[in-house]
């Protein structure tokens, strides 16, 4: 027998169904959920998260190298000056979004409340699958990151030993399971390592620029620094040679939006989420571009140090070598390889509460074995671990293509900026008069910043697929599109035979009765259906 039961919007956002719950849980079951997750983390580890999943030390320091073989140091600092503004603005209009929906979901709930009728489906299935694309993808490059600087450690102590890709792959896949086992604790655990990365990238960058430029003789010239282009891509254009070093730029300062899949485990969320967004992008714009600049500083050959082939890779641990010592280079290496360690940790966190959001409303596959919490822990393990097998495998393509590693991240920053766009664009669009901010809102700027937004996402997508060396070979060709591509085509298709006949996006649960959204001509009413075996 089917239940079914009438009340009106007012009541719900009201809590009048409910017991008596606190500001935060009241506002949960106004979004159509109930407190499942642990609420426990502060707006601070929630901003701690988002630092790490976009921390500068984890980001920039594996992709600095061919940066500066595309656009020299002009173009590194510079694309970062450019890259840092746009993101900016970027996250100014997601957190005004996320102020409104503090929901684990994140941007595909947002969308859901954002899309017309008859597109919301679809929108929500395309947004969900790109923001868990972004953030797996993610997962892969910055673990391989990680296992790239511990070979080029091994290289520092002994010369003799070079670890190859399959060594690599190895070491990539034990970082994985580390970061499984971390992320299946409780969360409030997880909140107190993220406030300590936090601190290990700040402590590192300040230790690696004092110290660095301190002990480097000579140092560079300003000139170098601030003015030195080398267009060493292959393309005849300097200007789209400029354009490449975004993609390092671009690559660190995504995975932000974990603060949004914190939501439902953060206190005071229409705050705390919106703040961890915010505040982790200027953080780390600001001390990004500090750190940029001091190693560009420590730059003394570019000839032996960036292009040659004899150079230790990532290039950026032979200016260390070269300018401080192997000593005070491992001590570097410590705080780069903390830090990396700690992003991809955050990222498996954000990634674990997106799936277990996106299979609560049954749209992954084993979505009823995804969406389960582990009774001591109140976890999402079974999503952990599911990104950890799906990253695992993702990481096989490092072994087989030379520009594996930067397809991987092309498709990890193609994921996350087409699933900022969507809600973006959702809101100057469809939602332009309907919306309804919360706490935290841009009011008249909103509009036009959200357009300026939603053009640098369209122009960072395209700029991505792009090839990012010439002459164009099998071997340089950039084959992002190839996975994004295959794996959306999939998704689509199921969406279109079977998807599309049941998933009507988020599903919204009060007091274990589904609600579905009525047309009634005042607008307002709710229908509220459980099955019942009696």
């Amino acid at each position: 027998m089917v239940e079914v039961e009438k009340i009106t919007a007012n009541e719900v956002e009201q809590g009048e169904t409910k017991r008596e719950l606190n500001a935060d849980e009241l506002l949960l079951e106004s979004l159509g959920y109930k407190q499942d997750l642990n609420r426990s983390i502060s707006k601070f580890s929630n901003f701690a998260i988002a630092f790490a999943c976009c921390s500068v030390l984890s980001g920039l320091t594996p992709m600095w190298g061919d940066a500066m073989i595309d656009a020299g140091s002009l173009g590194v600092i510079w694309g970062w000056v450019i890259t840092g503004i746009f993101t900016m603005i970027v996250a100014l209009s997601l957190a005004e979004i996320c102020s409104a929906y503090p929901t684990t979901g994140g941007l595909y709930f947002w969308v859901s409340r954002l899309a017309t009728a008859d597109w919301m489906p679809l929108a929500c299935w395309v947004t969900g699958w790109c923001n868990w694309i972004g953030l797996c993808f993610g997962i892969s490059s910055i673990d391989l990151g990680l296992s790239q600087f511990i070979a080029g450690v091994v290289s520092i102590w002994n010369p003799d030993t070079e670890l190859s890709v399959y060594a690599q792959y190895g070491i990539f896949v034990a970082i994985l399971i580390i970061h499984g086992i971390i992320n299946s604790v409780a969360v409030s655990w997880n909140g107190i390592m993220n406030q300590g990365a936090f601190f290990t990238n700040m402590l590192g960058i300040a230790f690696i620029v004092i110290v660095g430029l301190a002990l480097t003789k000579p140092l560079a010239t300003g000139t170098f620094v601030f003015t030195q282009f080398y267009n060493g891509s292959g393309f005849s254009s300097n200007g789209f040679s400029f354009l490449l070093v975004i993609l390092q730029s671009q690559y660190t300062l995504s995975g932000y939006d974990s603060a949004a899949h914190m939501s439902e485990e953060t206190k005071n969320s229409q705050s705390g989420s919106p703040f961890g967004i915010l505040v982790s992008v200027a953080a780390n714009v600001v001390s990004g571009l500090v750190f940029l600049i001091a190693v560009s500083f420590m730059v003394n050959d570019f000839e032996t140090q960036i292009l040659s082939e004899d150079a230790i890779q990532p290039q950026m641990v032979q200016v260390f070598y070269d300018g401080v010592g192997p000593a005070w280079t491992m001590v570097f290496l410590v705080f780069v390889m903390l830090s990396i360690f700690f992003c991809g940790s955050a990222l498996l966190l954000g990634s674990s509460r997106m799936v277990y959001a996106f299979a609560r409303d049954g749209a992954m596959l084993f979505s009823k074995q995804l969406h389960t919490l582990n009774s001591k822990t109140q976890s999402p393990v079974n999503a952990v671990w599911f990104n950890v097998t799906v990253a695992g495998l993702v990481g096989i393509l490092y072994m087989i293509n030379s520009t594996a590693y930067e397809a991987i991240v092309s498709v990890n920053t193609i994921g996350s900026q087409m699933s900022y766009l969507v809600p973006i664009l959702l809101r100057v669009t469809s939602s332009r008069t309907k919306f309804v901010p919360g706490p935290f809102n841009l009011g008249r700027y909103s509009v036009p910043l959200g357009w300026i937004s939603s053009a640098w996402l369209i122009f960072t997508c395209a700029l991505f697929i792009c090839p990012t060396e010439a002459p164009i070979t099998a071997d340089t060709m950039n084959y992002a599109i190839v996975p994004f591509a295959a794996i959306m085509i999939c998704s689509m298709t199921y969406f279109y035979f079977w998807g599309r006949k049941w998933f009507t996006g988020p599903v919204r649960m009060i007091d274990g009765k589904q609600v579905i959204l009525d047309d009634d001509n005042d607008g307002h009413s709710i229908v509220l259906v459980q099955d019942s075996k009696e």
